[in-house]
């Protein structure tokens, strides 16, 4: 048991410092996606608790933070490339404005 912790503990201690060299915008990216997957699975907890009543309200705020969390992680792989993620912005943010624009509609 205490050598497969030491295993892990290698493990977080390695991720940690590899993490540590990724660039700031990267890092940026990755705290909105933890964010938005967050409130996904809050609305997901709440809705599981205390009912869904205005269902179509439900499913539009739960996809549409889960469409961010997406297409957050798909500019985060660009982004990742060598030279990448500029060009890359305009697509994620018309791509954002129709997710938004589908989500409201979709509200009522």
């Amino acid at each position: 048991m205490n050598q497969q912790f030491e295993s892990v503990k290698e493990i977080v201690a390695e991720f940690s410092k590899s993490y540590h060299k990724t660039p700031q915008r990267l890092k940026l990216l990755d705290a909105f996606s933890i964010c938005a997957l967050a409130t996904a699975v809050l609305q997901f907890v709440y809705a599981k608790l205390v009912g869904t009543f205005p269902f179509n309200a439900f499913l539009a705020g739960f996809f549409c933070c889960v469409g961010t969390f997406v297409l957050t992680l798909a500019l985060r792989m660009k982004a990742s490339e060598a030279g990448g993620g500029v060009a890359e912005f305009g697509g994620y943010a018309l791509a954002m404005c129709t997710l938004f624009l589908a989500s409201v509609n979709y509200i009522g």
